[in-house]
């Protein structure tokens, strides 16, 4: 099945795509979700029409994702957790904590965009990937201490 994606999607492609994907997936995920519309005549000629504006898109989208990898990259969050004696935390730190960290820091991310295979579970610091748009990603170092007592 053929498809023109209306919005960028990392697995497909970019805003404005022509794509393939089996029938089952366009039929029961992208077409209902208008994440993507069929490759019909009329529908390609509308592409073409508004070919400028999409690409006026992606660069603009492009060049922000840009300048927040270039603002994180390499930034280093300090996250405060209970701790026992042998470092291991009460809880964990998730993809949650460590975006409300950035927020606080003037970085607002959805917490989908940090690539975090699974929780962090001890004391220390650990490098993260940030995939902050289509294709580019940040590093951050998140270093996890545990909270002082008071």
């Amino acid at each position: 099945m053929e498809l023109i994606l209306k919005e960028t999607i990392s697995s497909l492609g970019l805003e404005g795509d022509v794509v393939t994907v089996k029938d089952g997936f366009g039929r029961n995920y992208l077409l209902p979700q208008g994440k993507a519309v069929a490759a019909t005549k009329e529908n390609l000629t509308i592409l073409e029409e508004n070919k400028a504006a999409i690409e006026a898109r992606r660069a603009a989208d492009q060049k922000n994702a840009e300048a927040i990898a270039k603002k994180i990259n390499g930034l280093e969050v300090v996250i405060e957790q209970l701790a026992g004696t042998d470092e291991r935390l009460f809880g964990s730190v998730t993809t949650a904590d460590i975006c409300a960290k950035l927020a606080e820091l003037d970085v607002t991310l959805d917490k989908k965009q940090i690539l975090l295979s699974e929780p962090i579970k001890t004391i220390g610091e650990v490098k993260i990937s940030i995939k902050v748009g289509f294709n580019v990603t940040a590093e951050i170092s998140v270093n996890v201490v545990p909270v002082k007592a008071v």
